[in-house]
């Protein structure tokens, strides 16, 4: 296996140990079980406050569509946009603005398949100097975290290096998100490969949150030396966000009875395949739970006190206040169809990308006339009743 030479590959669960994160950056704990209900179960999140107004979303704009298949979505220093499709293997460059979507170049030795190609993307820290963007690629015999280097004319790419391989392919779960924290580090959310065993096997890098340095290296405070895995016992991760005191988020697609929204903490466990959300005994418990056919959470953002959620199974935007005890609100009903992304744009306002031309449309309906498009909503902070003017 690439990037774990002379490991044995093991099947059953083992801990992971603990280790200290720097002090500058702090993932909060959250232990309490969510009750069942079924439009989301509330429960007891990090950042508590008092009750108060949630945020509200002002009406969708259009920003461009024609989209085939997109999957990741990154901002440039000019705050134009990146977004990947999934299947042609191409990378397009939308204006700040919108517009009409301009290719920049197709991602070498992307094979798609049922949920498989080019998937998360991520813009470099220093984009404005080393022009490169981060890319999770399915190739034919694995897949890859790979650096592309982006033509200053927005025309040509070229692959630079890869970042780390050895991550299991298969027809599905592959994950696939990825972000730049606050620790400036690259989190990657990987999928089980369809062999749930993965990500309970410490020797595998399926089924896992994964941290790297952005030159391909593995940081000092990870829980394991060496080891780029950061938690284990993950279904399939598709959004990773942060919350502004550094709390990291993820969420999971479940398997036939709850999708689980995590705060992540070195080196824990959460509890796949044995435990399914809050059914079973092992692993960390989520902080939201909801079933499937309500969800299948993809991308994931923060912004103005809630996560944002998009749906694809349920063709819609979950909203899921992180202070006090609101429960969730779904946005958009049947109204776009699947919501593979969400994004927090530099103005403040969130991205949406669709997902109804993908060919793996579990739960879908099939496009729309102009899809697939990308939707820009204002984020409206209750606190102050006007839209954001930053982003969260």
């Amino acid at each position: 296996m690439t990037g774990m030479t002379g490991v044995t590959r093991r099947s059953g669960r083992r801990r992971l140990p603990m280790a200290s994160l720097a002090a500058a950056f702090v993932l909060a704990a959250c232990s309490a079980d969510p009750a069942e209900s079924p439009a989301g179960s509330p429960a007891a999140r990090p950042n508590p406050a008092a009750g108060g107004p949630i945020a509200t979303l002002g009406e969708p704009a259009e920003l461009t569509t024609g989209l085939a298949a997109p999957w990741g979505l990154t901002f440039l220093p000019d705050a134009s946009a990146l977004v990947s499709e999934r299947i042609t293997g191409e990378i397009k460059r939308i204006p700040a603005e919108g517009g009409a979507a301009t290719t920049v170049g197709v991602v070498p030795d992307v094979v798609a398949s049922a949920e498989g190609g080019l998937l998360g993307i991520v813009a470099s820290p220093d984009f404005a100097t080393d022009r490169t963007v981060y890319a999770a690629v399915s190739g034919a015999t694995e897949n890859q975290i790979v650096a592309l280097r982006i033509g200053a004319d927005f025309r040509s790419l070229t692959r630079e290096r890869v970042l780390l391989g050895g991550i299991t392919t298969a027809d599905r779960h592959h994950g696939g998100r990825l972000a730049i924290g606050p620790d400036g580090h690259l989190w990657i959310g990987t999928g089980d490969a369809f062999a749930p065993e993965n990500a309970a096997d410490d020797t595998s890098l399926n089924g896992k949150i994964l941290r790297l340095r952005t030159d391909g290296t593995v940081p000092d405070d990870n829980p394991t030396p060496g080891s780029p895995i950061f938690s284990s016992g993950h279904r399939n991760v598709q959004g990773i966000t942060f919350g502004p005191d550094g709390t990291a988020y993820a969420s999971e697609l479940g398997h036939r009875t709850w999708d689980e929204v995590n705060v992540l903490r070195a080196g824990r466990d959460y509890g796949w395949p044995e435990t399914e959300g809050v059914q079973g005994d092992t692993g960390e418990k989520p902080i939201w739970t909801v079933h499937p056919d309500d969800a299948s959470p993809s991308g994931m953002a923060y912004a103005a006190g809630s996560l944002w959620i998009g749906a694809l199974g349920g063709q819609r935007l979950w909203q899921l206040p992180v202070g006090g005890d609101a429960e969730a609100v779904p946005h958009y009903r049947d109204t776009y169809g699947r919501i593979r992304t969400v994004e927090v744009a530099p103005d403040g306002a969130l991205w949406l990308i669709t997902s109804n031309t993908d060919r793996a449309t579990w739960g879908g309906t099939g496009p729309r006339p102009g899809d697939d498009r990308i939707l820009r909503v204002e984020v409206r902070d209750q606190s102050s009743t006007q839209p954001r003017s930053s982003p969260a």
